[in-house]
């Protein structure tokens, strides 16, 4: 079992601590989330695919990565994704590459991060009011 601090922090790896501090106990989607990462194999290039692959792996949704450098601490790249929690909703996770390339560790929202989860809501949001046929009429 974690302690309250650890379970608030970011882990080592792809490791990520639940939202419930009180029940640390991963979901099924964040532990398969994290399995999909562990084999990226580095490189900036396959990032977005390999964030890309894990979402889909558990239902969940790419929304957008960018440049990262500045905004999180040793991190060359952020994607933004949501993957299923529970019921019908969705939980918004963060997937960092690290300052090496080398490595994605996952990070849940926090104040350090809160500007950025903002972004993807109002991303989201935005999507969610396009009409289902704008592909096709542009």
């Amino acid at each position: 079992m974690l302690s309250q601090d650890v379970a608030a922090k970011p882990l080592a790896g792809a490791a990520i601590a639940g939202t419930d501090t009180a029940d640390p106990i991963l979901p099924l989607e964040l532990l398969e989330l994290e399995l999909s990462l562990e084999g990226f194999s580095g490189g900036e290039p396959g990032f977005c695919e390999a964030v890309r692959n894990a979402a889909s792996a558990v239902h969940g949704d790419f929304l957008f990565d960018l440049p990262a450098a500045g905004l999180i601490a040793d991190c060359r790249r952020l994607a933004v994704i949501r993957i299923p929690e529970g019921d019908a909703t969705m939980r918004t996770l963060f997937a960092a590459l690290d300052g090496d390339g080398a490595e994605i560790r996952l990070l849940q929202p926090d104040e350090e991060t809160e500007h950025l989860l903002r972004f993807a809501d109002a991303f989201v949001d935005l999507l969610q009011r396009l009409p289902a046929n704008s592909k096709g009429s542009a």
